[in-house]
């Protein structure tokens, strides 16, 4: 990594950064350029290439125990709060109140980690995560747990997870810098799964062996590596060469600002608007649903054959974290990305009616795959895209549409499903996400990536 920018560099005057009196840089920042990605087109491929970078290798270690330690926790609240109030509503709020936090905030995180440091960020989230463990092992050790401390935990977990997002998002960017940022955010997204596909196993055990106050208590123990690592890692914005100005923290204003600065950069534009279709219109919110399909398809009670049905989506995630970056298969590309999408509609929308329990794990698998691969492409070009000072700000953009409309998916799932039955409205959903994103694949998708930051 470059060496350390001394932390008492003189200001300069807004001429000499290169800004226009009266302007500030995200009002210039669509004039800033990103970095070329260079890379010798005869040299040969390097698998997992992000991870000959020791610090990346820590941070994506740490990431990987942090998520499991999601996972689990969801794992152990959920049984408790179902076990003691069986309440539907509470179980509905806890989606709602994991992703609306995302819609609310994450600009603003993405704005503040353009601000401070981004490892203090991570670290707030972190502690925050650790806290709600805590707090749920105090209530249910003490039998003083009420659905409204169900509630504000839920709350607070979420909000947890906006101050990790967006800035862990640009931390990447700090550590292996844009030739290797595909191969780190495909790795960081595959980890993702990992911990997806870990948690449930990890909570299982912890409630069997340890009951759901220790098992909690020693699933907040799975956050300090990385929170620990963080403190002295030399990454953020004291270590960067060459740093622009950042501008200030300004609220609403930031939001509208950036959307200006973005709107001539048609890659940009088009992974956050196919990020924000996707989430929308499907996300994770079959999930939710995978009981009624189980029972459809006959194996609805639990055991081996369900727990299979719950895992082929996030094994097919996996798959595709290894098989890519191992073979160097799917670099970064706009229209790569929306044909990966239309073909993960299509996935979707064949499970949603398939009445075969292995072709519906088949489909399932299949959309995994997918899923992880145009999610992981559109969030890289997002960021080899983003002009440098406003990075945070674009990655907060992002992460709204990507994971703050997951907060409506459910709408157009489970409510329509409600009405017409959940394999249509699945399906129909499908169908109408991919007919959006077919047009905005015959609008905005350029011809090419360029790493420039050209908005062509």
């Amino acid at each position: 990594m470059t060496n350390a920018v001394p932390a008492d560099k003189p200001e300069r005057s807004e001429t000499s950064r290169g800004l226009a009196p009266g302007r500030s840089a995200i009002q210039d920042a669509d004039l800033s350029t990103t970095p070329r990605v260079e890379g010798n087109p005869g040299a040969p491929h390097q698998s997992f290439a992000a991870l000959r970078h020791p610090g990346y290798r820590m941070y994506l270690l740490g990431n990987a125990f942090a998520m499991a330690a999601d996972s689990t926790e969801h794992v152990v609240t959920y049984w408790v709060a179902f076990q003691k109030f069986q309440s539907p509503a509470l179980g509905g709020f806890a989606v709602l109140s994991h992703w609306l936090p995302f819609l609310l905030f994450s600009a603003y995180a993405g704005a503040l980690a353009d601000r401070v440091d981004p490892r203090r960020l991570v670290q707030i989230g972190m502690a925050l995560f650790m806290f709600c463990s805590v707090a749920w092992a105090v209530l249910i050790l003490t039998d003083t747990l009420q659905m409204w401390h169900a509630a504000v935990l839920l709350l607070i977990h979420g909000c947890a997870g906006v101050f990790w997002g967006p800035p862990g998002q640009l931390l990447i960017h700090d550590i292996v810098g844009p030739a290797q940022l595909p191969s780190a955010v495909r790795l960081m997204a595959t980890s993702r799964y990992m911990g997806l596909l870990a948690g449930p196993a990890i909570g299982a055990v912890f409630l069997l062996a340890f009951g759901p106050v220790y098992g909690l208590l020693i699933n907040a123990v799975l956050y300090v590596p990385l929170m620990l690592w963080l403190w002295k890692a030399p990454y953020g914005p004291r270590y960067r060469i060459g740093e622009q100005p950042r501008p200030a923290v300004r609220g609403f204003g930031d939001i509208i600002e950036t959307a200006r600065a973005i709107s001539s950069n048609r890659v940009i534009v088009s992974m956050i608007l196919l990020a924000g279709s996707a989430s929308l219109f499907i996300s994770n919110a079959y999930q939710a649903q995978m009981p009624e399909f189980g029972r459809d398809l006959g194996h609805g009670d639990p055991g081996v054959s369900y727990s299979t049905l719950l895992g082929a989506d996030a094994a097919g995630a996996l798959t595709a974290g290894v098989v890519l970056e191992s073979r160097g298969l799917l670099q970064p590309n706009p229209r790569s990305a929306f044909i990966l999408a239309m073909l993960w509609c299509c996935a979707i929308a064949a499970f949603a009616m398939s009445t075969s329990y292995p072709l519906a794990l088949v489909l399932l698998f299949a959309a995994g795959f997918l899923e992880l691969s145009f999610y992981s492409m559109a969030q890289s070009l997002v960021q080899l895209h983003a002009p440098a000072p406003i990075r945070g700000r674009v990655i907060g953009l992002y992460s709204v549409a990507a994971l703050g409309l997951r907060t409506f998916s459910g709408i157009t799932i489970g409510i329509a499903g409600g009405f017409i039955g959940i394999h249509w409205s699945l399906s129909l959903s499908a169908i109408v996400l991919l007919a959006i994103l077919a047009l905005l694949f015959a609008i905005l998708a350029p011809q090419r990536a360029t790493p420039e930051g050209s908005s062509s």
